[in-house]
Formats: C-alpha cells, sequence, structure tokens
C-alpha cells in the first residue's frame, strides 16, 4: 500500500513549525529549552491530522515526557495507520550555540514498517551506490574505499568520507587519511551526515562510522528513496540495552541490518532546516511570515527534493 501523497504538504508543515518554534531558542545555550519547543510544536502539530499514528522512534520512553515516547499515540485517530519516526531537534548542540546544521526531522511508514530501534549506538555506513557487496560493515575500510573508487571510477583520494569526529573513531580516521581520503568531519547530527551522499551535489560519497540507533532508522527512511546502500548493526553494551532491545523483539543482538529490514514498503521523510547547514537552508523570519527549506523523500512516487515555502507564524 502506498501513503497517500497529500501527507507530504502536511508533514512538511509538521517539521517546519516545528523548526520555527526552535528557531526563536538558537544560540541562547539552552538545548533542552530549544528541544522543547520543536516537541511540543510537532505533537500538537501531528493530533491535528487525520491519522492513528504511533511513535516507534522517538526520545525515550514514557518516564521522559514531555518528549515524544516511544508508543505514544498521535493524531485525531481517524485515517490511515502510521508508524512514526521523529526526531524534533537533530543536532540540539547545533540549535543552542547557533551552529550549521540544526534540524527537525520525521518518518512516517505504514503500520509495522519502520524498525523499533533501541536508544543504543549503531554503527552504520551509506553510499551512492546500488549494488550489494559493494560497501559493507563487515569489511575494512580499506576494502570499503577501495571497492567504492572501482565502483565510482575514482581515485581513493578523489573521494570523501563523512564521519563524527569522535575519539571512538580514531583508528577509522587515521585510516581514511592513510588511503588520503578526504575527511568531512561532523561534531552532530549524524541523520544529516548519513544523507549526505545522497547526491553528487554534497560532495560526499561514503558515511561511516557509530552513532545513534535511532537516528540510524530516520536515515534509513529517506536513503531508501534514492538508489543508496545503507547498513546498521546494534550495538549493546550493557546488560540493561541487551534486556531492552529483546523485549523489543531483537534477538540476534549482532545481526547486521540491510535497508529493506530497517524500512519495509512505502514512507515519506522531511527534515525542515533550524540553522543553515549541507542539506537545507535554516528558518528565515520576515515579519509576520517565515521562509523554511525541508528535505523531503516519498518512496513511492518516486518524489525527493528540498522544498522552500513561505507561511504565515500563526
Amino acid at each position: 500500500m502506498a501513503i497517500d501523497k497529500k501527507f507530504v504538504d502536511q508533514l512538511i508543515t509538521v517539521t517546519s513549525k516545528a523548526a520555527l518554534a526552535s528557531s526563536y531558542l538558537v544560540g541562547k545555550k539552552d538545548k533542552i529549552a530549544a528541544d522543547k519547543a520543536a516537541v511540543d510544536s510537532m505533537r500538537s502539530n501531528l493530533n491535528n491530522l487525520d491519522i492513528q499514528g504511533q511513535i516507534v522512534i522517538g526520545e525515550g520512553e514514557l518516564d521522559d515526557a514531555p518528549m515524544l515516547y516511544i508508543g505514544e499515540k498521535l493524531g485525531t485517530n481517524k485515517g490511515p495507520e502510521f508508524d512514526i519516526a521523529v526526531d524534533p531537534l537533530e543536532g540540539t548542540n547545533f540549535a543552542a550555540n547557533n551552529l550549521p546544521g540544526a534540524l527537525s526531522v520525521i518518518a512516517i511508514g505504514e503500520k509495522n514498517s519502520l524498525f523499533n530501534a533501541p536508544e543504543t549506538y549503531m554503527e552504520k555506513i551509506s553510499a551512492r551506490v546500488s549494488e550489494k557487496n559493494v560497501i559493507d560493515l563487515d569489511y575494512t575500510v580499506r576494502q570499503n574505499i577501495f571497492n567504492l573508487s572501482d565502483y565510482l571510477n575514482k581515485r581513493p583520494e578523489t573521494l570523501t568520507a563523512c564521519i563524527l569526529d569522535r575519539p571512538r573513531h580514531k583508528k577509522i580516521i587515521d585510516e581514511l587519511i592513510k588511503l588520503k581520503v578526504n575527511l568531512k568531519l561532523i561534531t552532530d547530527g549524524d541523520v544529516s551526515g548519513a544523507l549526505l551522499v545522497t547526491e553528487e551535489n554534497y560532495n560526499v560519497d561514503i558515511f561511516l562510522g557509530i552513532g545513534g540507533g535511532p537516528e540510524g532508522v530516520l536515515a534509513a527512511a529517506a536513503l531508501d528513496a534514492y538508489n543508496c546502500n545503507f547498513q546498521g548493526r546494534f550495538l549493546f553494551k550493557t546488560d540493561e540495552d541487551k534486556a531492552r532491545a529483546k523485549k523489543m523483539g531483537i534477538n540476534d543482538l549482532t545481526k547486521k541490518y540491510e535497508l529493506n529490514e530497517i524500512v519495509i514498503g512505502d514512507s515519506i521523510f522531511c527534515a525542515t532546516g533550524i540553522t543553515s547547514g549541507d542539506l537545507v537552508k535554516g528558518v528565515k523570519i520576515l515579519g509576520n511570515e517565515f521562509i523554511s527549506e525541508t528535505f523531503v523523500t516519498h518512496k513511492s512516487s518516486g518524489f525527493k527534493k528540498v522544498i522552500k515555502i513561505k507561511q504565515n507564524i500563526k
């Protein structure tokens, strides 16, 4: 079943209003307040939609309310049933410190189609590759780079790899430097990092490393509309993490997930800029109106583009 394209416009409104709400707190050094503003706006606007929605990727469990928590039901309880994945403020530090790349992100899928990811780390890799066995989490960094350079017909020193700048990635970064690969180091926001492989104009050939599991599912929903490859493997450090995963139905804790196992069927993805970054520009307020840019994909219709709109603030 395809998701009606009318929901594209409705979801752009949801993320752009959340981005606007958060934009008033940009640079105020309070990431919790900026996040809460986006959450409150997103919840209120989702509750106006004629859907039967349930959060499968949210901001923690019920105890963490007022966040959009896993299991929360949204919408008017009329219309189609949807799984909803949200990151109302992706890049909280970016917003708090007025740095590029803060986004408001949502993805919806048909009921039981989005992977219910636990709040844990995920090892991930993505690239603009439509064939299997070119990039793989089980390959070495060297093997992935040489395979990709062959596939894209580029030399390793002309490739660019995007990776979170974290101490845990020192070995990978050292290996990429040794291979003379260009680096794009990001400090936060690994949803947008993974999406930079979608189009050549972003000048990123591969995204790799360890980031958030929920962010991995969100990125996969967008990558699914492109001829891109994505793999993810959850990393469970504590017994508590493992117990929660088993409760969610994850029995093989070392499984490597392919894109079609993370997002099954149709999906819509929207990411609206709060502060300007590589993917989209941030919110611009002009009197009683605001301009927003949203990176949108709708898998079944093949719709994928950046949408710029002007709306009334009220």
